[in-house]
């Protein structure tokens, strides 16, 4: 097997948050090309047509000239975004110029690295490859079944699973410099699917991982909806408690109809900070909506918004804990608002 056993996230050599904040430019960007998506996955609030008609919210692609003003406004801030990440909810793939996209950023210089987070569905060598060519430097695929039948249980669609495999297979052999990296969700899966998993994709990827789920979406309740116990992380590591969100110190996410949300896990659109029709990205990085955010969390008062009360990405997929140091990181974001 080529691929290393590793998860999708970088553990080692990651920038302690204590010594950075407030960070005048966002390490992380996340850009949602569409938030439409053709699977109906289980696990996703995406695949509940219902809910979604609910919020309200835009389904579809994010028109090309706003983004090229997102990332316009990139360039006033002090340096480059460590990641520009093109997903959120939808399939990135589903937007018809997700490559011109990927190009666009890549020539203004505006991230150190650019991925995406896809389904693999639309990996059709002729379309797949402009992706690769814009100079993508990470792709990260959800593998949802190792079967046809697999495939339509979890995601309600019909999938041709030996085509899958072979796009893959493909876009492994000219993905030049990018990186592959192949994760899936091992709590349905028996022993000798895990096997069959790492046996079929193991040759075509940089990285593999069979993940845990986790009940990451607030106002989502994935173990009620799956009927099992997320008692372990993501990873597999231990579940605890964290007052304070990490994520809002470090990122922000621009939804595909230009608001910009406090973080990527506001699917119901009730975390909204600002709009990118509007205003600047540098603008709302700096805005009193966003301050407001972190200093509430840094006194303790996470749990008291309805939202972020609920967010299972805090206790089950957690890459930083900044509680010991929400003190003294509260006097120095007070001191910079003065």
């Amino acid at each position: 097997m080529k691929a290393e056993i590793k998860p999708r996230i970088n553990a080692e050599g990651r920038t302690r948050l204590e010594t950075v904040i407030p960070l005048a430019t966002p390490m992380v960007l996340f850009v949602d090309p569409s938030s439409a998506c053709n699977f109906r996955c289980k696990f996703c609030p995406n695949g509940d047509d219902k809910l979604i008609r609910e919020t309200g919210r835009f389904q579809g692609p994010l028109d090309f000239d706003l983004y090229k003003k997102v990332i316009d406004d990139l360039q006033e801030f002090d340096r480059p975004l460590k990641v520009l990440r093109l997903y959120k909810e939808g399939e990135p793939m589903m937007n018809r110029h997700f490559a011109d996209m990927i190009r666009y950023a890549k020539e203004r210089g505006v991230a150190d690295a650019i991925d995406t987070t896809t389904n693999g569905y639309f990996f059709e060598p002729e379309r797949i490859r402009p992706v690769i060519e814009a100079g993508i430097d990470r792709i990260n695929i959800s593998v949802d079944g190792l079967s046809d039948q697999q495939f339509l249980d979890f995601t309600g669609v019909k999938v041709d699973f030996n085509r899958f495999v072979e796009n893959i297979a493909k876009l492994y052999e000219f993905k030049g410099n990018c990186e592959i990296c192949i994760k899936i969700a091992g709590d349905f899966l028996s022993e000798a699917d895990k096997e069959r998993f790492y046996a079929t994709f193991g040759n075509y990827a940089d990285r593999i991982f069979i993940e845990n789920m986790a009940p990451c979406w607030p106002e989502f309740d994935i173990e009620d909806r799956l009927g099992v116990s997320m008692e372990k992380g993501i990873y597999d590591q231990p579940v605890g408690e964290t007052n304070v969100c990490p994520y809002i110190f470090y990122s922000m996410s621009v939804n595909s109809d230009g608001s910009v949300s406090l973080c990527f896990l506001d699917w119901a659109r009730k975390l909204i900070i600002g709009d990118v029709r509007t205003q600047s990205v540098k603008e709302i990085w700096n805005s009193e909506a966003m301050y407001r955010h972190r200093v509430a969390h840094l006194r303790g008062e996470r749990m008291q918004d309805p939202i972020c009360s609920q967010c299972g990405q805090l206790s089950h997929c957690l890459p930083d804990n900044i509680d010991p140091y929400a003190g003294e990181l509260l006097k120095k974001l007070e001191e910079s608002r003065r």
